[in-house]
């Protein structure tokens, strides 16, 4: 695929053919992976920015004045903000490059945690810890522009194992804010949450300052309104969000809401609490690229399905651990849950840019024309697939508000997590591995015949 005008004001590729394999060995891998890197960085530092609330409510003792259920709230406002500007972040990179837009939504970064730097003491009203709350919203748009970006950079075949560990790096930004509050309340004391917040803002600055240097825009990666409007009325879409709230929404929700829950059900103090947050979401991490790995191998609807079942198993443990009030029995099943759904990340992922291409070859396109297709129609649904996602983790700690606030305990929101996840393994089945299936797709992941069902 070839630009068709120069561009000025930036960085700019005009020709971009992973899909050629000439192309892609002699000057698009190197590129690619490249980009890649300091996709990664981004993305990682505005997880960790957008999970801040997650570690924040941990400084927040009784002189704060703030009920858990206020401060399940207070992180449920971060997530909601999270998800929602993961749309228009989706399409910006179209519009701005994906090296400018990097640069861009890092800045943005500053933001919420100078603000947080601020405000964060007691006699602080409620209203001004919301609206600030709501602000970090803004890094949980950075995952959408750098998937979207990192997709138009990697032939299908490596998409899986490129997004997973796209994702997975900006996932581990979660454990990394979470350890970096660990020691702040153990060496300083849990009065302090402003040196957490000032060690963040110089790695902003150097997150942005490394996309300017060392990334590039693709020119043939055009604003598209077609495509969203495509993307809008594929039930793929929506079918894929549903499933990626089974997956993302439980590694984002319960990553917000692991810490508090060990505060209000388990009685830990800060320390105690911040010794074991960081662990489910540091495992569920580093294992995404593995499940997009897998996905390249096996096929992405297999290991999903697989990892659902699997999630499920793990809460009905959870929910034992609970009403036995078995601390080690619920973190061991607990952090089972972020390895799983970590899996189930990068295999969802995988899945996406496949079905597309797939429908393509349904329709009678065939190479670079699929290839192409399904680019175009999986990166406009990125962002959508996403959004949708990151809703999930606000209904994770809106059902944990609401279980607390009734019963002092989460029993009644696991129970509701594991119906939903026996919906989630009904659903990928009947859809994705059903034989024989009207729409199926090969589950090696690659369009091989004119059928639909490329995951």
């Amino acid at each position: 695929m070839t630009g068709t005008a120069p561009r000025t004001g930036g960085r700019w590729i005009e020709r971009w053919d992973p899909e050629d394999e000439a192309f892609w060995k002699e000057t698009g891998e190197p590129i690619a992976r490249r980009n890649l890197l300091y996709s990664v960085l981004s993305e990682h530092i505005g997880f960790s920015i957008w999970s801040l609330w997650s570690v924040l409510v941990l400084f927040m003792g009784p002189q704060y004045g703030i009920d858990p259920a206020g401060k399940f709230f207070l992180i449920a406002t971060a997530t909601l903000v999270g998800a929602l500007v993961r749309i228009p972040y989706t399409f910006a990179v179209a519009r701005f490059g994906g090296r400018n837009w990097t640069v861009v939504s890092a800045l943005l970064l500053l933001a919420p945690t100078t603000a947080a730097l601020v405000v964060m003491e007691p006699g602080t009203s409620y209203g001004t810890f919301l609206a600030v709350a709501a602000l970090t919203g803004v890094g949980g748009g950075n995952f959408a522009s750098s998937m979207t970006n990192i997709n138009a950079f990697f032939p299908l075949r490596k998409k899986g194992w490129a997004l997973g560990l796209n994702a997975g790096g900006g996932n581990i930004g979660v454990p990394v804010v979470q350890l970096a509050a660990l020691l702040v309340i153990g060496t300083a004391g849990a009065g302090h949450p402003r040196l957490l917040l000032a060690a963040y803002l110089p790695l902003v600055v150097a997150a942005a300052t490394m996309a300017a240097l060392r990334m590039d825009n693709l020119a043939p990666v055009r604003a598209d309104t077609g495509a969203v409007r495509e993307a809008l009325r594929a039930p793929h879409t929506w079918i894929m969000s549903f499933l990626y709230v089974g997956t993302f929404g439980s590694f984002i929700g319960y990553s917000f809401a692991f810490g508090l829950v060990l505060q209000t059900q388990f009685g830990r103090t800060p320390l105690q609490a911040a010794s074991l947050t960081f662990t489910g979401p540091l495992l569920g991490s580093l294992v995404r690229p593995v499940g997009g790995a897998l996905a390249d191998r096996f096929g992405g609807a297999r290991i999903t399905l697989a990892a659902f079942v699997a999630m499920a198993a793990a809460t009905g443990v959870v929910v034992l651990a609970s009403v036995r009030e078995s601390l080690p029995v619920f973190l061991a099943g607990f952090v089972a849950l972020f390895v799983l759904s970590g899996l189930g990340n990068g295999s969802t992922y995988k899945m996406i840019p496949g079905i597309f291409q797939a429908e393509a070859v349904a329709r009678g396109m065939s190479g670079e024309d699929a290839a192409a297709y399904g680019r175009r129609l999986s990166g406009a649904a990125m962002g959508l697939i996403g959004a949708v996602g990151g809703l999930g983790g606000l209904g994770i700690n809106l059902v944990f508000r609401e279980a607390f606030s009734r019963s002092g305990s989460g029993t009644a929101a696991f129970v509701t997590f594991l119906a939903c996840y026996a919906v989630c393994c009904a659903v990928t089945w009947a859809v994705y591995l059903r034989r024989p299936a009207p729409t199926a797709v090969p589950a090696t992941g690659e369009a091989q015949e004119p059928q639909l069902t490329s995951v």
